[in-house]
């Protein structure tokens, strides 16, 4: 009898010290500060306690654009485009909270609201009244819905793979990678809150674009290291039952600001043909679909990116001051 139970007990015993063993450890918060904050880097008060991390870059009395990343992302992947616009234009980038050095939002809020609370709270520690609001992927639909909201602040918008639309009719959902088919499920999000190998991390980056050439390993290890930041792993889990509100995408029209909308072709995450519907949504909308880039264009083509922001805005506002 007693040999029945112990091959069974033994077999579990086994399972648990492996599970254990690779169990894939948070990083330390000081630690990844110490690593990945820069002299730019400053450190805005948000509610209960969040410490929003951001950063005031480029020419200081530049027209500011704020940038805000998309799901899993930090402020570190605008810093292409602050290398090329910062001659001419005020960046601010900040982290979202649940990523990187912001760190977890206290009651778990990743919904617009509780986004938007820490975009507040760079904007009013920038010292900022109007700015160009930009954003990709999830950083885009915080970008419109923020518009929506705020249309007094936002001189123009920037919109690059942003999600938020819905899918046009006979479309179905994208093969996403391989972070995002986790988080599909209540296993995957708890798998992901435990055990998070680096390859697995960079195996979601490189199916998200189609042109990989700028990702190496600092790039891998970044990415790896804030996401497992204590709690940002609870917070992807959370994120990805939050309400995303779809009913505002029929409200989109609302926003009069001029919106300048760029595109990966190849983008896996979100169908490029959603630029067609926002672009049906939002009649003023400047379309640009880029051939042969995926989900991150300011990282898979910067120049490119970069050239399309300084045209649009050079057209947008001269436009709105009527300077000829």
């Amino acid at each position: 009898m007693k040999k029945r139970y112990a091959i069974p007990l033994g077999l579990a015993a086994l399972v648990a010290a492996a599970l254990i063993f690779l169990r894939t450890p948070d990083t330390d918060p000081a630690a990844m500060e110490a690593k990945y904050a820069n002299e730019q880097s400053r450190f805005a008060q948000g509610p209960e306690g969040l410490r929003v991390h951001y950063r005031d870059q480029g020419n200081p009395d530049g027209v500011p654009i704020v940038l805000l990343h998309g799901n899993s992302a930090t402020l570190h992947t605008w810093e292409p485009l602050v290398e090329r616009l910062g001659g001419e234009y005020r960046l601010i980038t900040l982290t979202l909270p649940g990523h990187g050095l912001t760190g977890p939002n206290a009651d778990d809020d990743y919904s617009f609201a509780g986004m938007a609370e820490a975009v507040d709270a760079v904007i009013e520690d920038a010292r900022l009244e109007r700015f160009v609001l930009g954003g990709n992927s999830m950083g885009g639909w915080i970008s419109w819905r923020y518009a929506l909201a705020n249309p007094e602040r936002v001189d123009a918008l920037i919109l690059l793979d942003a999600s938020g639309m819905p899918l046009r009719e006979d479309e179905t959902a994208p093969a996403l990678n391989l972070g995002f088919r986790l988080m599909g499920s209540a296993f995957g999000r708890f798998i992901i809150a435990h055990y998070t190998p680096r390859f697995a991390i960079e195996t979601s980056l490189r199916e998200s674009v189609a042109r990989d050439d700028f990702i190496d390993d600092d790039i891998v290890d970044r990415y790896w290291e804030l996401f497992r930041v204590k709690g940002n792993r609870r917070a992807a889990g959370a994120r990805a039952v939050a309400d995303r509100e779809p009913q505002y995408a029929a409200r989109i029209g609302d926003i009069a600001a001029p919106v300048l909308i760029l595109w990966g072709a190849e983008d896996g995450l979100i169908h490029a043909s959603a630029a067609q519907t926002f672009k049906e949504r939002l009649p003023q909308a400047e379309v640009a679909i880029y051939e042969g880039v995926g989900h991150l264009p300011m990282a898979e083509v910067p120049d490119r990116t970069a050239a399309d922001i300084d045209a649009f805005l050079d057209r947008a506002l001269k436009s709105a001051s009527g300077t000829p």
